[in-house]
Order: C-alpha cells, then sequence, then structure tokens
C-alpha cells in the first residue's frame, strides 16, 4: 500500500501552543491535586495504559477510514489498458503504535479536533501523522451509536454487588451557555464474579437528585431490579437522596479520600499534614472498635478549634465506617470510590478550556470509550469467592465471617 500524508494547517505558533499544552498536562499529572497521590499515581498508570495497550486496534481503524477515502477519491485513474493505477495492496506486519485510546482523553481535556494532530505528535511522536481532523470526526460518529445501543441495552438479570458513583466535570465547554454547570455522572459496579463493570454515562448535575433519580430509574426499567448492596461515593447529596428512594435497601459508604480532602479543607495548611496523619487510624483500624476511638480522638483534639472541619467529619460517621460490615479483603475497594477516580480524574476540569465549542452526545461518547477500554485493565475484587457470601445476607463483623446460629 502507498503510504500518504495530510499536511496540517496550523502555524509554528499553533504548534508551539499545542504542545505547551501537552507539556502542561502531563506536569498537572505528575502534581496530582487535592485527592491524594495515591489516585494521580493510579491515574498516571491508567494513562501509561492507554498508550500501551490496545491502541494500535483503534489506529489501525483510523488508518483503514483514511485507505477507503483514498481509494474512493481516486477510483477512476487507469493505465491505458484499464488497470487502476491506486490499489490496495494488502497489510505489512504488524507494528506497535501507541496512541489510539489517547482520542478520548484529549477530547475531554478540550483539545479542539484540529489540534489532535498535532498534540498526539507532540505527546507520542511522528508515527501519528496520518491522523487527520476528518478521520478523528468519522471515529467520533461511528462510536456515537455504540454508545447510544449500549445505553439502551437490556440489564435483566444482571446483578452487582457494590456500586461507584461519582459526577465527572470534563474540560470540554459545551454549546448550550446555558448548561455550563452539568457533569457527567457514571456509576460503575462489581459483578457476583467479582469483576468492575462501567454501568451508566450520562449528563446531569452532579449535585441533583432529579439528574441521579433518573439515571437510577432507567437502571430499574431496563432490569436493574436487584438492590447492590453497597453504593460508595462522595458527599453530594443528590445522588443519596436519589439512592434511598429508587435503591432503599442499598447500605452506604462515603469515600474517605473525598471526605479527608473536605476536612483538611477546612482546617489552615500548616496543620493539615498532621490532622491527615491523624485520621489515617480511623480508616485504617483492623476494627470498627479501633476506629471508633481513634474517630473520637481526633473529634477531641481538634473540635475546640476547628468545629467546622470536625462536623464535616462526624456528621457521616455511620457511613464512613460501613464497610466494617463487609469480607476484609475487599475493604481496599470500598474505602474510595479509586475504581472510578483511577480512570477518570486525568481528563478532571482543569484551568484551560477548549476553543471550540463541544456537544454532550460527543462528551458521553468519549466518556464511554474510555471506559470500554480502560476496563480491560481493570482487575478483579480481592477474594472475589466472598462475594457469594454477601449476595446471601451473611454477615460479617470487622470484616470477618460469622458463624450462622
Amino acid at each position: 500500500m502507498r503510504g500518504f500524508t495530510v499536511r496540517g494547517t496550523s502555524c509554528p505558533s499553533d504548534r508551539q501552543r499545542v504542545r505547551r499544552r501537552a507539556r502542561q498536562e502531563a506536569i498537572e499529572m505528575a502534581q496530582g491535586d487535592a485527592l491524594g497521590q495515591a489516585i494521580v499515581d493510579e491515574s498516571r498508570s491508567a494513562l501509561d495504559g492507554y498508550v500501551q495497550e490496545g491502541a494500535w486496534r483503534m489506529l489501525q481503524r483510523a488508518l483503514e477510514y483514511e485507505v477507503e477515502n483514498f481509494l474512493a477519491e481516486h477510483a477512476d485513474r487507469a493505465d491505458n489498458k484499464g488497470r487502476k493505477q491506486v490499489v490496495h495492496n494488502g497489510y505489512l506486519p504488524a507494528r506497535t503504535i501507541m496512541t489510539g485510546e489517547l482520542i478520548p482523553w484529549l477530547y475531554l481535556k478540550g483539545i479542539s479536533t484540529g489540534d489532535y494532530t498535532e498534540a498526539l505528535e507532540a505527546l507520542l511522536g511522528r508515527d501519528t501523522k496520518g491522523f487527520s481532523p476528518n478521520v478523528i470526526v468519522r471515529l467520533k460518529e461511528k462510536w456515537g451509536p455504540e454508545y447510544e445501543a449500549w445505553s439502551r441495552r437490556d440489564l435483566t438479570g444482571e446483578e452487582y454487588v457494590y456500586v461507584w458513583a461519582d459526577g465527572i466535570h470534563v474540560n470540554v465547554r459545551l454549546e448550550d451557555e446555558g448548561n455550563q454547570k452539568q457533569c457527567l455522572l457514571v456509576l460503575m459496579g462489581a459483578t457476583a464474579e467479582g469483576r468492575k463493570e462501567l454501568i451508566a454515562v450520562i449528563d446531569g448535575v452532579r449535585e441533583s437528585k432529579q439528574s441521579w433519580q433518573e439515571l437510577l430509574l432507567d437502571l430499574k426499567q431496563r432490569g436493574l431490579s436487584t438492590p447492590p448492596k453497597l453504593a460508595v461515593g462522595d458527599g453530594a447529596l443528590g445522588f443519596w437522596a436519589a439512592l434511598r428512594e429508587v435503591y432503599p435497601t442499598t447500605r452506604e459508604q462515603r469515600c474517605w479520600v473525598h471526605k479527608t480532602a473536605n476536612v483538611l479543607n477546612k482546617m489552615p495548611k500548616a496543620l493539615q499534614s498532621k490532622a491527615k496523619s491523624d485520621l489515617h487510624p480511623i480508616w485504617l483500624a483492623e476494627t470498627r472498635g479501633a476506629a471508633t476511638k481513634a474517630f473520637d480522638h481526633f473529634l477531641e483534639k481538634y473540635g475546640t478549634k476547628y468545629e467546622a472541619a470536625c462536623n464535616c467529619l462526624s456528621k457521616d460517621r455511620e457511613a464512613l465506617l460501613a464497610f466494617y460490615d463487609f469480607p476484609a479483603e475487599h475493604w481496599s475497594h470500598l474505602r474510595t470510590t479509586n475504581p472510578i477516580e483511577s480512570t477518570f480524574a486525568t481528563i478532571r476540569l482543569t484551568s484551560s478550556r477548549t476553543k471550540g465549542s463541544g456537544s454532550r452526545k460527543a462528551s458521553l461518547t468519549m466518556m464511554f470509550k474510555l471506559a470500554q477500554s480502560a476496563s480491560r485493565r481493570w482487575r478483579r475484587l480481592n477474594a472475589h469467592h466472598q462475594i457469594v457470601l454477601v449476595l446471601e445476607g451473611r454477615i460479617f463483623t470487622d470484616g470477618v465471617l460469622q458463624n450462622a446460629a
């Protein structure tokens, strides 16, 4: 197959701007955010995974689109014997090219379609020059119906023992100026076999009970009738209010990473490191009794001077300690919303904005494709054989299965 190159139209200043943006994004990912270095490390690992695994499939699809387009444009070219001069000569041996799954990531970070070629080249080198804006547009058009079909799939018989919920604000300025407060609502779950799955992605208002209720009711209407045993999320009141109405028997677990950040934000910066160290013994305690003792110690130590921080902690005491009633091997999965954070934290809202308007449909599609790609690397829950015991309603105390009377 004869190679060809689609030249971009960006001027040198545009290329420099894209490269600076790419470098800045890399610096921001390395620096982390208030949600904790552990999440940043996993986020970087997830992004590295996007670059290292599976990307060749999407790049191959993109190149095939280019080839088909090129062949169609020159289909009438023939020699004096009527033989076509532009033909497809098969495939060369496969080679590794690191790109592909970065496309959804770049979109959700706010990079305009016209800048993709320059951005990919700045990040990965010159192997990505075949990625023209037209190819990106066609890929997005193909992924749209995939997302629509997935979001209407039948859930009859599906069962999730645990779910994680979060609202993700992305770096895309939506076309509707009145819609700027919207974000993408994400729900993930763990199956009876211990496998993590993306359950739903819709757009809505993070704190809105109505938005979360629409998501949960839609799942129930499509067949997800069995309530999860435990839901994990941050303090967004809308999700919990909706959950109590749609799945009233589901237990609630607040995310310790979010809670830690919220508590520390209500304290002086000079004291935050020490206070963080005093929070760790609560959620890392081996028993609920030890956690309660550490909880009370924190409130006694800081309550007089930092009442707001202590009220922020104490108001969710029961929900922060719910994980003690589930298998100890699952605690690392249940104390935080890390299954969502590690996948999507790299595309959370930052200071810059895309120069063009994005569409809500494209944002949902890109989030879906990003999660679909990442799901190949999601590991099963520890001791997944114990999930059946949780589903049966067996009692766990301090993470240990209790013998039936």
